[in-house]
């Protein structure tokens, strides 16, 4: 069986979703099909719970109508018969009408996140009801009859298969399952979701659940890309990948693949494929537990980063002060990245400034602080990367005159990250390309 997961590009246009029914369609064997919503639907559903949270009732209702009507422009073009075109303006209608009552009861998070839940329910019931149109055999298994997290927010991997398994096969009959991406229900049983970019986590958690041969995320680019391709021209995309050599991607700010993504598919060893719906005969990106070892594959950046330096001499020798330092960023539910010590100096990143305040202040209790904002991590990914001989010297050689903040080697075998002033981003990544990739076979 494979997972087949589009995501809100892929269907956000009436001709990309025929496109995505081609695929699916011309792809062999049993398949579950999850779905996005279509872009720009889930930025609009928080805008309208927004605006309800405000008190702003007009506003919510002027985008409420907005939406629905670009939903029944949609339709026209989308459906070839006036037959159907009625059955998906009842599908737009309905939710519609359960959109404005959330809108007029009290609204709270339970029914804010039922709201939210709308777009992934209006894009899988129009994708079937398109199946239908050209009589191709499919049916629907909806999200929310398995799809679970806990109380603390993550999924329940082991429940979900328990739930998914015998309703996979009960529908074996039809090749062609349509799900939603991103809803669940919560310990409560309430709609609940897997935050945003989720729709690549259930397509994993269903992978892994069902024990497929596969999982292929389709999105506008074909793989995962040596550099990002927003800022550096000349780019390829990675032909193979380990399932930690793409999670460190992932995390550091490769964007076509969901962090969370590659957790329950490496889980059961289920391969990752990503592919582009602009161009289905690209090879893109498989993603498994082998790879070559020793050769930089690609780097990524994470921007919004701080810096916070703790020096004291108090630490010198002593035991137990790292710790101190560690429990003040728990306190304060904030996780760090990168780390660097000396005998009397700490520095660490951190990517949420929210409780920034109250860090350094208990922070000065230890010692003098020191905070540099707008700071860039440049992650530089191999599958056993720390094996490669000279590599640092290679990767410093290529950067030139940029200064390095800090350096983070060993920590993982799979990555060597650097620190480095937001303003040096563009030319850093760019002299990074040149120096470390050979394009004579890219």
């Amino acid at each position: 069986m494979l997972i087949l997961k589009f995501g809100g590009t892929s269907v956000g246009k009436p001709e990309r979703m025929k496109k995505v029914a081609d695929l699916v369609i011309g792809t062999p064997g049993r398949k579950v099909v999850v779905l996005s919503a279509l872009s720009g639907t889930t930025n609009t559903l928080v805008e309208i719970g927004d605006a309800l949270a405000g008190g702003d009732a007009d506003g919510a209702a002027a985008k409420i109508e907005q939406l629905e009507a670009y939903y029944h422009t949609f339709i026209k073009a989308l459906f070839s018969s006036e037959s159907y075109r009625t059955v998906g303006e009842e599908i737009v209608s309905r939710h519609f009408s359960l959109i404005r009552l959330l809108a007029a009861g009290k609204f709270n998070d339970r029914t804010k996140r039922e709201l939210l839940a709308q777009g992934e329910l209006i894009s899988t019931e129009l994708f079937f009801t398109h199946l239908n149109e050209r009589n191709v055999k499919s049916t629907m298994l909806p999200a929310l009859h398995f799809m679970s997290i806990d109380a603390d927010g993550e999924p329940e991997l082991e429940k979900i298969g328990e739930r998914l398994r015998p309703l996979v096969q009960s529908l074996e009959k039809y090749e062609i399952l349509i799900t939603q991406g991103y809803i669940c229900r919560n310990h409560k049983n309430e709609i609940d979701n897997l935050r945003r970019g989720g729709s690549d986590y259930t397509a994993s958690l269903i992978g892994a659940a069902v024990r497929a041969d596969e999982i292929q995320i389709w999105t506008d680019i074909d793989g995962m890309h040596n550099n990002d391709p927003r800022i550096v021209k000349k780019t390829f995309p990675i032909s193979e990948l380990t399932f930690d050599e793409a999670s460190e991607l992932a995390y550091f700010g490769a964007k076509i693949l969901h962090p969370s993504t590659i957790v329950p598919a490496q889980k059961y060893k289920v391969p990752v494929r990503l592919k582009n719906t602009m161009d289905e005969n690209a090879h893109g990106t498989i993603i498994s537990d082998t790879s070559e070892s020793g050769e930089i594959k690609a780097i990524a950046a994470k921007d919004n980063i701080t810096a916070i330096k703790i020096k004291s001499s108090r630490m010198l020798l002593a035991y137990g002060f790292l710790r101190r330092i560690f429990e003040v960023f728990e306190n304060h539910h904030t996780s760090i990245d990168m780390i660097s010590t000396s005998e009397v100096a700490v520095s660490v990143t951190i990517d949420d400034m929210s409780s920034i305040k109250q860090i350094c202040e208990e922070l000065e209790k230890l010692g003098t602080i020191e905070v540099d904002e707008n700071q860039t991590i440049v992650c530089i990914v191999g599958n056993k990367l720390v094996t490669k001989q000279d590599v640092l010297k290679l990767i410093f050689n290529s950067l030139g005159s940029i200064p390095v903040r800090m350096v983070s080697f060993g920590g993982s075998r799979n990555n060597i990250s650097l620190l480095i002033d937001t303003t040096h981003k563009e030319k850093a990544l760019n002299l990074l390309n040149e120096g470390l990739f050979d394009y004579t076979h890219a």
